[in-house]
């Protein structure tokens, strides 16, 4: 396990995007692999929001940031609770699952851009290891 958080935050957000790929490339495991992208989803963003986010916004500066960050967070799982119910192989699945994928993109790209470059420069190697250990648990 590496002991940067920020490091964990990309990891998981390669697993998501490898994820999403497969979601794409073969609808027949949508059954199984969409239901592994909602828990992995809503646990990282759980994990950021209580363990990340307040020592980003009160230790690196990352105030707006974050803010928008959360903003992000629960319109994605708001996505994800639509998307549970419907038929997986149908065209409103489809449209939403692109949907999702711009929508998580973005907030990815941003946050790897804007939040993750202040915690790496403004945290020590220790604190961002205490954040992983924490972001983990």
């Amino acid at each position: 396990m590496p002991a940067d958080v920020v490091e964990l935050i990309k990891n998981d957000h390669r697993e998501v995007e490898r994820l999403f790929d497969q979601l794409q490339k073969d609808p027949t495991t949508r059954g199984l692999n969409f239901p592994v992208v909602c828990a992995l989803l809503i646990a990282h963003s759980r994990a950021e929001e209580s363990e990340v986010y307040p020592v980003a916004k009160d230790e690196a500066g990352e105030t707006e940031e974050v803010s928008h960050s959360q903003g992000e967070h629960a319109e994605a799982e708001h996505m994800l609770e639509e998307m549970i119910a419907m038929d997986f192989e149908s065209a409103e699945f489809e449209k939403s699952l692109d949907e999702l994928i711009k929508a998580v993109t973005h907030h990815v790209e941003e946050e790897e851009s804007r939040v993750l470059p202040g915690i790496h420069q403004r945290l020590s190697a220790e604190r961002r290891a205490e954040l992983a250990k924490a972001f983990v648990e």
